[in-house]
């Protein structure tokens, strides 16, 4: 054995190495991942016996249980709160502005009327369009002070907000110019029209198709199907049907407490989510068939038939100073032809699409109001062109000696019209709020069935755990 020599240290000492740690050369810090490695390991070791594989199938199938409720939560309460903006929300709003279409139509349509009569303007024309006036402006204030408007609706209301008292303005001052007697009033009202055709109308036309967009998507958003809660409740149904089985090859006993409550608990929130959705979708799919489709077209027709008692109005009070494109036809004319033609359309759809005698009989008597407004209006229009304005004055606005004017016929007309939206609006809100009612309590029963379905799986294996103590 070979002995080393040391060399002396510095004053005859013999110099020592430092002792260095016990047990070896110092450890670094640990490697990452053993942490996880060993978790892996004790778990590989757990399972290799049977009390450590149940208590794995139990926390895998509570896991399980919890997460289907989970899902079953959130994707519910997405389509819960979109039908409630169907219901409460975006069909209101989309309502709204129809009516403000309609007011704003209307109010021109009785200007033009009052306008006809001169300094003999019935007071209940008169009224009406202070009424469809004031409608609009407080319909405007109420979409005005919806935050959930986008950008293109509030741009939209602003604009309507700002034309709005520069038309009633036209309107006050050609209804004083015509009191004077003044032909001068024509012009100012004819004016306001192009105001209303080219400005108010369209912006609200714009107003209108925004808020429907939204309740359209409000519509899909609360009509998707919930396919991850779906998949969810089948994939735990499915694992609790293995562990049951699993127990019976392993102990011969056909049950287990716990693990059947669960499954009933799984089973019960799936069935009642695929019933219940079921039910949502039908109710909001007729809702919107039977219901918006309906106020759609009736909207529709009934701005139609007020824009063409406007045109036919002011085909008297222009007396053929405004032409169309082919600078030969007097364009009021022409626009009151177009739009009768446009009615005529829309009661055609509107009787398909009613579903019942309510919502039918309404739409026949506004059919059978145009005909005879046409019929009216075709004499007064042959009146005026031979030159007789006067006679042909009362054949269109109506007096004590000409009940049986296009006047008459039209608000014949109107009033069968709105019937029959007062109708489906209530055909509406009661399909809707079917819909919105399939969904209630689903989402606190599927959370609490969750609970109990995780507790009780969790329970069914201990009792198993507890044969191995």
């Amino acid at each position: 054995m070979a002995i080393t020599s040391r060399a002396p240290a510095p004053g005859g000492a013999v110099a020592v190495p430092p002792p260095g740690p016990p047990g070896g050369p110092p450890q670094g810090p640990a490697r990452p991942g053993t942490a996880w490695a060993e978790g892996v390991e004790r778990l590989r070791a757990a399972a290799t016996t049977e009390p450590g594989r149940l208590r794995i199938i139990g926390a895998v199938l509570a896991a399980l249980v919890l997460l289907f409720g989970l899902v079953t939560v959130w994707e519910i309460s997405a389509r819960v709160g979109a039908a409630d903006d169907v219901v409460g929300r975006s069909q209101p709003l989309s309502a709204d502005a129809a009516s403000i279409y309609r007011s704003l139509a209307d109010a021109d349509t009785a200007s033009s009327s009052g306008f006809l009569a001169g300094g003999d303007e019935p007071r209940e024309v008169r009224e009406r369009y202070e009424k469809d006036i004031a409608n609009a402006s407080k319909l405007l204030v109420n979409a005005a002070a919806n935050t959930g408007a986008d950008e293109d609706s509030r741009k939209q209301i602003a604009l309507l907000s700002e034309q709005l008292p520069r038309y009633t303005g036209l309107i006050e001052q050609a209804r004083a110019t015509n009191k004077q007697g003044l032909p001068l009033g024509g012009a100012y009202l004819r004016y306001a029209n192009e105001q209303m055709s080219t400005q108010l109308l369209p912006a609200a036309q714009r107003l209108y198709e925004a808020e429907t967009g939204r309740l359209y998507t409000d519509y899909d958003d609360a009509r998707a199907l919930p396919l991850a809660s779906l998949g969810t409740g089948l994939l735990a149904l499915a694992a609790l049907a293995w562990a049951q089985r699993r127990n019976y090859r392993r102990t011969n006993r056909v049950f287990n407490h716990g693990l059947v409550a669960a499954t009933a608990a799984s089973l019960v929130v799936l069935l009642w989510l695929a019933v219940g959705h079921t039910v949502a979708r039908s109710g909001l799919a007729e809702a919107r068939a039977d219901g918006q489709e309906s106020l759609k077209v009736l909207n529709d027709a009934r701005i139609a038939s007020l824009q063409a008692r406007a045109s036919e109005n002011l085909t008297l009070i222009a007396r053929g100073a405004v032409l169309a494109a082919d600078n030969k036809s007097d364009k009021y004319d022409v626009d009151f032809t177009a739009e009768m033609k446009e009615l005529d359309a829309g009661l055609a759809t509107a009787r398909k699409l009613a579903d019942d005698s309510s919502g039918r009989d309404p739409v026949v008597r506004a059919a059978d109001g145009v005909k005879e407004w046409k019929l009216r209006h075709a004499a007064a229009r042959e009146t005026d062109l031979r030159g007789d304005y006067q006679a042909a004055l009362p054949q269109v606005i109506g007096d004590k000696d000409h009940k049986d004017s296009s006047g008459a016929s039209f608000d014949t007309v109107d009033a069968s019209l709105e019937q029959a939206v007062a109708h489906e609006q209530k055909e509406f809100t009661r399909a809707a709020r079917d819909g919105l009612g399939a969904l209630g309590g689903l989402v606190t029963g599927s959370a609490a069935l969750a609970v109990l379905g995780a507790a009780a799986a969790l329970l069914g294996i201990g009792r198993r755990l507890s044969e191995y103590r």
